[in-house]
């Protein structure tokens, strides 16, 4: 990883790109989003304090755990202007998303979990399934591949799509 001198205060995106192994592409739509700042030279070119060498590091980790972009730039703009993330924000920050992380790994679990049965089924809409399609209106009346053909003809008749809700007396599964 190049160094960077201590008297350089200011960072070029290859330079902020070359240290936090980030793409330039990434460093520019972190910009947009509010993540990170930069200034702009008389020949508009983007220089960004060395802070932002710490700020990318705390996003790529939080993204890493699957935190969305939105909830990072909220947790950013709580800290002093020019002020980097240090050990104890993180520390503050990891505890008040632990809940919001537990939570998700318990649905990826139960996913994974029920993920052959329901992809084996083919139909998608099943009441209790953890896949299930909140818009599969046709789960009502019929299962499979079979509704191709049936959409088919309903958009040439100008056909009405009914409410979604589970019909016992359809065959899922070869049940």
């Amino acid at each position: 990883m190049p160094q960077i001198p201590e008297k350089i205060q200011e960072l070029t995106v290859g330079q902020l790109a070359a240290r936090s192994g980030a793409a330039v592409s990434a460093l520019h739509f972190y910009e947009s989003k509010g993540l990170i700042h930069s200034r702009r030279t008389s020949g508009n070119q983007r220089r960004y304090s060395r802070d932002a060498l710490r700020r990318v590091a705390f996003v790529r980790a939080a993204q890493r755990v699957g935190i969305p972009l939105a909830t990072i730039r909220e947790a950013l703009a709580e800290l002093p202007e020019g002020r980097t993330p240090t050990e104890e924000d993180w520390a503050r920050l990891s505890r008040s998303w632990r809940s919001e992380l537990d939570e998700r790994i318990k649905q990826l679990n139960r996913l994974r979990d029920h993920l052959t049965d329901c992809i084996g089924c083919g139909c998608l809409s099943l009441e209790t399934c953890v896949l299930s399609n909140p818009d599969d209106a046709f789960g009502e009346s019929r299962a499979g591949s079979r509704l191709l053909v049936e959409r088919r003809a309903s958009a040439a008749g100008g056909g009405r799509r009914p409410s979604r809700a589970p019909d016992p007396e359809v065959p899922c599964c070869g049940d």
